[in-house]
């Protein structure tokens, strides 16, 4: 019985680690699938980032004008100052004539003019809205699609179903790094060089800071 006992533990130990590998390159492949295409996009925009002021861009500027209709300024001139949405159907009107999505978006009441900002991913834009004439203007600048994608990249003006991506985005390559780290752990025995790597990556970035940065 004493001699069975050894080789039960092994096999037990053996099981366990069998379990964990499985479990931990499971997650490690599906958390990579994941995180694929957003690493790309983020990897290559963190060089275009990089290097943004070696990129030349020409903007693109559109001026357009129209006059809102008679039947659209009465929900104009009862308004008082302040921050508040344009009333639903010029927004829709407005949003149809200048091709943008206006929504809920918060204006600049005053007592001349309304104002709207109308920032998008690679683009900005703003209309103006005469209180008193009804006569709009619009202005759009666009940067290319070199800027477009560095501004997915920061988050910038992308929309809340953006932003809940980046968090997913985040928590996805979290467990990838994570399960990475117990993968190497686990196999570092048989590669020798696992440790050195891992704190040349620790230690390459944080004597540039130290060193480099001030």
């Amino acid at each position: 019985m004493s001699r069975s006992a050894p080789s039960t533990d092994i096999s037990s130990s053996q099981q366990r680690r069998g379990f964990w590998l499985r479990t931990l390159h499971q997650w490690h492949w599906i958390s990579s699938a994941v995180c694929l295409i957003g690493m790309l996009l983020f990897a290559a925009t963190g060089i275009t980032l990089n290097h943004a002021s070696k990129i030349e861009s020409k903007p693109q500027v559109v001026n357009r004008t129209a006059q809102l209709p008679v039947a659209l300024m009465s929900g104009l001139g009862d308004r008082a100052e302040g921050n508040a949405p344009l009333p639903e159907s010029a927004a829709d009107w407005l949003g149809d004539r200048f091709g943008v999505s206006i929504g809920a978006r918060e204006a600049e009441w005053s007592e001349e003019e309304i104002y709207l900002s109308l920032p998008t991913p690679g683009a900005d834009a703003w209309l103006s809205i005469d209180r008193t004439s009804g006569a709009v203007e619009f202005e759009r600048t666009e940067r290319g699609w070199i800027s477009y994608f560095n501004d997915l990249h920061k988050g910038r003006n992308a929309g809340p179903a953006w932003s809940w991506f980046l968090d997913i985005f985040a928590v996805a390559c979290l467990v990838f790094c994570i399960t990475g780290l117990f993968l190497l752990q686990m196999h570092a025995k048989q590669r020798r060089m696992t440790w050195p790597y891992v704190g040349l990556g620790l230690i390459v970035p944080l004597l540039l800071a130290l060193l480099f940065i001030h």
